[in-house]
């Protein structure tokens, strides 16, 4: 899966931003950090980059977003980005890694006033795994533990936004309703993300509704735009065409939208365009600006 900063196309310009390397959390030993990039006239939102590809995350896959550009877009627009670098597979799976997820967004939330940004207007986006993690905190993320120990735990994890690219949504439905793709078939690559767990017929057909988020649509979840590529490959347009749907029967609230890029596949060139388009969707649906 596309692992971000390659495909952008614009420069980077360090005068625009402050980058800081923040620990937030720790796990097998190892610190969990996320880079704080602060824009040098911020409009008091956040938005939390998901540095991911095929499940692998770098803060290297990190620069190469910023020095392509693709970053640049909500940059520009005053939002605070909040880089998160994960646990990666083969080490660790993506239910491992979700989790790190969760703890980033309730360490910024709880950091926000330290950081300029509102507390209770989060946006996330990402690309192909990322963008499977953005969608996991859209349906998934929620109220921390009231009663842990860290106050960062009590924290919730939801976000308010969610924009992606080219998302896996349904692992047990991948090109067409029963096409099993848990750590098989065309992600046969990607196993290590799946662990053991997708080593059977019948374990995969528990844990591939598990990691799907597709199966925790909820009417209340935030706006989504999810951007596709028409001949993807990897990520079949099926994904986000299969999600869209099953928001539209929930009878989700907020807007759920799909566009789709005809000809184009799993990542193209001048992918930070793009992210214009996300940019605009931050603003009207955290800012409440209308283009």
């Amino acid at each position: 899966m596309l692992l971000l900063g390659v495909s952008a196309g614009r420069a980077e310009d360090q005068s625009a931003y402050t980058r800081t390397e923040v620990i937030y959390g720790r796990k097998s030993g190892v610190a969990l950090t996320l880079d704080v990039i602060r824009p040098a006239k911020s409009n008091g939102y956040g938005v939390i980059f998901m540095v991911s590809g095929g499940f692998f995350s770098s803060h290297e896959s990190l620069d190469g977003s910023l020095k392509g550009g693709l970053l640049s877009p909500v940059l520009d627009r005053g939002y605070t980005v909040f880089g998160v670098v994960h646990g990666s597979q083969p080490k660790f799976t993506i239910p491992e890694i979700t989790q790190d997820i969760h703890r980033a967004i309730r360490f910024v939330r709880h950091h926000a006033a330290e950081y300029g940004v509102k507390p209770d207007g989060f946006g996330i986006f990402g690309a192909s795994a990322g963008g499977h993690l953005s969608l996991t905190m859209g349906t998934q993320g929620g109220p921390g533990k009231a009663d842990a120990p860290d106050p960062i735990d009590r924290e919730s994890s939801a976000v308010q936004a969610v924009a992606c690219f080219f998302p896996p949504t349904d692992y047990l439905n991948w090109r067409a309703p029963g096409d099993d793709a848990v750590g098989v078939g065309v992600l046969a690559n990607f196993k290590p993300a799946f662990g053991p767990r997708s080593d059977t017929a019948e374990s995969r057909a528990v844990y591939g509704k598990e990691i799907s988020p597709i199966n925790f649509v909820k009417a209340d979840m935030p706006p989504t735009l999810i951007i596709h590529g028409e001949a993807d490959k990897l990520v079949p347009i099926y994904q986000a065409e299969i999600f869209v749907k099953k928001c539209e029967e929930a009878g989700v609230k907020a807007p759920v939208k799909l566009i789709r890029k005809p000809g184009l596949d799993h990542g193209w060139p001048g992918l930070d365009k793009d992210v214009v388009l996300f940019a605009d969707w931050f603003d009207e649906q955290l800012r409440g600006l209308k283009k």
